[in-house]
């Protein structure tokens, strides 16, 4: 017997042991498969619940929010018409109040995250309000505008400024519109800040050029301009009928300040040294020519030519450290004074003057508030790098430009910085910080965890934010670790550096050697993309996925950056997921352009042909991304199998029908009988046997996608059936039963009606 004190053993035997082992609680069923699985089963559901518990814990909340925000502005701006105002503030500021009334219940995490949703709904709602301006919906051949001159853009072929309109003649009388862009001969673009007078022809804000592409009449519309097009004759400045105003002075001033930096900058540079050089320091990146354009982007340095976070951080970490070091060199403030905090405030001074300087540009807006919180934090002693900073820079931009998620340079640069903060959070900074052995002392002496650092940061970061360049521009960087390793330290350590001190040179003459040294480190860039995109299978393309799989993977992103138990690895099954989806999502056997001069047709080969009636590189260089084809817009091979002449084209598809781009009335009589789908611009005969699109539809609905479903078709439209937003009306005065499928009409011969001699009777 055991004494009292001491604790069970157990014994070896075969019956002792099993009444040692088995619980007390019950039996197991034969083999005793059943028990050993539902313990393993009640131990994950324990794991998962504690796990859960953890991830709900204290001060989790606050991530979320801005992810919910996000939901809502997505809504609102999957809406097919606009949402009324009133109704979705009182719907937010209802779930809100209901949220703070539930702040004790156990329903209270759902409250907030479902008052978000509404918020960002309702935000993204005033938003428009607040903007709301007419858009033209037609071309005007002819129009006498006046005006005040308030952007003007340097671009490498033609320049191109913002007009606020004051007065607007047209033929037709039609509504005024408040600003318009307008591009002119290089050289000839008035100067910001002054009235000029001119004619111009205008187009509605360019439209999606094909269903689910990028939306630029959006950008247009929520920076104000109604219209774009081109000015005609001469542009005269006079004297403005009254006063621009203060914002418009201050307009000038910049720009005049860019002007001379720019004048500086060409003093010692040329070519794309200079204008890259300009594009880092004023945010004028047009004129950069194509070939270190598409260089940068196909190497992963796209990133460097537009002012984001980066640029930023580096602007304020330079200023940060200098006066901080400058600082420590006085004993006495060393000891006496808060000189971090000092120096903090210096880098947020020298922030906002990137900020003015570079043009107040969403991209660089939202590259500002997130460096300013940071150094906020660093001035109120709070961690500068951790998500609840990350998510009160997303919700500052959020709250103030709501537009500004459905812009790639957003989603790229929240990704990326999300993946970075993640990165920090799992201990980043430590590498190497404790070594033992001699041999991580010498590896971090001579650079190595600099080196890891950087390789694991440009890794991470391009991860994050693959689906959304995939996404936007068709393509992935194989090579962006190899080249950010390679370019990356120069233009930190010496490309930014040097133009800041370039800047503050200018007022004394001692600016030479900045741009010097700054060309110096951008020449070696352009030598690094340059090599990388030469390099084979730089060129990564993806076709065309839509947005269900990029919502898939912002959502597994989302997942793997804020969850910190190995929940998180849920959000890598659903990016898997997402990666599986767009693969297999088909392309459209037909594209269609909103005027339909363009009409593309994919053939036995798999590829697309094309039929054209007017020259659109732009188009079809989009089209031909899309579609993951690596041909030029002026590849000879787009028109093979195509046969046209003066009445229109015909292209096979890979079924072998037709398809056929009509001009002339007296060609469709044989398009029906032979074709399976026609795009005209003339009236079809309404016992065409083919299948029909025209004009009218075009107009309604803009460019289509087209997909063969047996005898059928399905359509998707940039503007579906229905739809109506401020950035997009719908077209006055017309209506169609415009569907989502179209199918050839079931015509018929009429039917004989004589009755037969032997049915005729005799009538009294």
């Amino acid at each position: 017997m055991a004494a009292r004190n001491e604790p069970p053993r157990h014994t070896q035997g075969v019956a002792g042991g099993i009444a040692g082992t088995w619980p007390s609680g019950g039996r197991a069923a034969a083999g005793g498969y059943a028990g050993a699985g539902f313990d393993v089963w009640s131990s994950l559901g324990a794991r998962l619940r504690a796990w859960a518990r953890a991830e709900a814990g204290p001060g989790r909340l606050l991530p979320w929010v801005p992810v919910a925000f996000s939901a809502g502005i997505a809504l609102y701006f999957g809406a097919d018409h606009e949402p009324v105002l009133w109704v979705a503030a009182v719907t937010a500021i209802g779930l809100c109040v209901a949220a703070f009334l539930l702040r004790r219940h156990k329903f209270f995490v759902a409250a907030v995250l479902t008052a978000a949703v509404a918020a960002g709904f309702a935000t993204a709602t005033f938003r428009t309000a607040l903007v709301a301006h007419t858009v033209l919906t037609k071309p005007l051949y002819s129009v006498a505008l006046s005006g005040f001159v308030e952007t003007r853009d340097i671009r490498e072929r033609t320049d191109r400024f913002v007009l606020r309109v004051v007065t607007m003649e047209t033929p037709r009388n039609q509504a005024k519109l408040e600003r318009v862009r307008l591009s002119v001969k290089k050289g000839t673009a008035p100067d910001v800040g002054s009235f000029v007078e001119l004619k111009a022809r205008l187009q509605p804000p360019l439209a999606p050029l094909r269903p689910g592409g990028y939306d630029f009449s959006r950008d247009l519309f929520f920076q104000g301009v109604g219209a774009s097009g081109f000015a005609m004759g001469a542009i005269k400045t006079v004297v403005p009928p009254e006063s621009g105003g203060m914002a418009l002075r201050y307009a000038a001033v910049m720009q005049d300040l860019r002007d001379a930096v720019d004048a500086r900058i060409r003093t010692r540079l040329d070519g794309d040294e200079r204008s890259i050089a300009t594009a880092l320091l004023t945010g004028r990146r047009d004129a950069i020519t194509d070939p270190v354009n598409d260089a940068m982007f196909i190497s992963g340095l796209g990133h460097v030519l537009s002012i984001s976070g980066y640029h930023m951080a580096v602007v304020a970490g330079v200023v940060f450290f200098a006066v901080r070091a400058l600082l420590a060199l006085i004993p006495g403030l060393t000891v006496s004074f808060p000189i971090k905090k000092w120096a903090a405030a210096a880098a947020l001074f020298a922030a906002l003057f990137y900020l003015l300087l570079s043009g107040l540009d969403v991209a660089t807006q939202r590259s500002f508030y997130m460096t300013a919180v940071v150094l906020i934090a660093v001035m109120v002693d709070r961690r500068a790098i951790t998500f609840r900073t990350l998510a009160v820079a997303a919700m500052l931009v959020l709250v103030v430009v709501p537009e500004a998620l459905v812009h790639p340079g957003f989603q790229m640069s929240f990704a990326a910085t999300l993946g970075l903060v993640a990165l920090v959070q799992l201990g980043m900074p430590r590498l190497f910080a404790t070594a033992d052995s001699s041999l991580a002392a010498r590896v971090a002496l001579w650079g190595g965890r600099e080196v890891v650092t950087l390789v694991m940061a440009s890794f991470v970061a391009g991860l994050a934010t693959t689906p959304y360049a995939a996404f936007h521009f068709h393509r992935v960087t194989p090579y962006g670790v190899l080249a950010n390793l390679a370019a990356m330290p120069v233009v930190s350590a010496l490309v930014m550096p040097a133009g800041m001190l370039g800047l503050l040179a200018m007022p004394f003459g001692l600016d030479g050697v900045f741009w010097w040294l700054m060309g110096i480190g951008i020449d070696w860039m352009i030598k690094v993309t340059e090599w990388v995109a030469a390099l084979p299978g730089a060129i990564g393309r993806m076709p065309a996925f839509g947005t269900g799989p990029l919502i898939a993977s912002s959502i597994g992103i989302v997942l793997m950056g804020f969850l910190r138990t190995p929940l998180r690895w849920s959000g890598a099954a659903v990016l898997a997921l997402a990666i599986v989806w767009a693969l297999a999502v088909p392309q459209p056997d037909i594209l269609i352009s909103g005027d339909g001069h363009n009409v593309a047709v994919r053939g036995k080969d798999g590829r697309l042909h094309l039929m054209r009636f007017a020259k659109d590189a732009f188009l079809v260089k989009e089209w031909l991304a899309a579609d993951a084809d690596p041909r030029q817009a002026g590849d000879p091979s787009l028109a093979d199998r195509v046969s046209c002449d003066d009445a229109g084209c015909v292209a096979p598809m890979a079924d072998g029908s037709f398809v056929t781009s009509a001009l002339r009335a007296d060609a469709l009589a044989d398009d029906c009988e032979r074709a399976a789908l026609i795009v005209t611009m003339r009236q079809a005969p309404r016992d065409c046997a083919a299948a029909v699109i025209e004009q009218g539809r075009l107009r309604r609905q803009g460019a289509l996608a087209l997909w063969r479903r047996g005898s059928e078709f399905v359509v998707d439209a940039v503007k579906p059936r229905g739809a109506d937003r401020p950035w997009s009306p719908a077209t006055p005065g017309e209506a169609g039963s415009d569907g989502a499928v179209l199918s050839r009409p079931q015509t018929s011969s009429p039917q004989d009606a004589t009755p037969a001699d032997s049915d005729l009777q005799t009538e009294d």
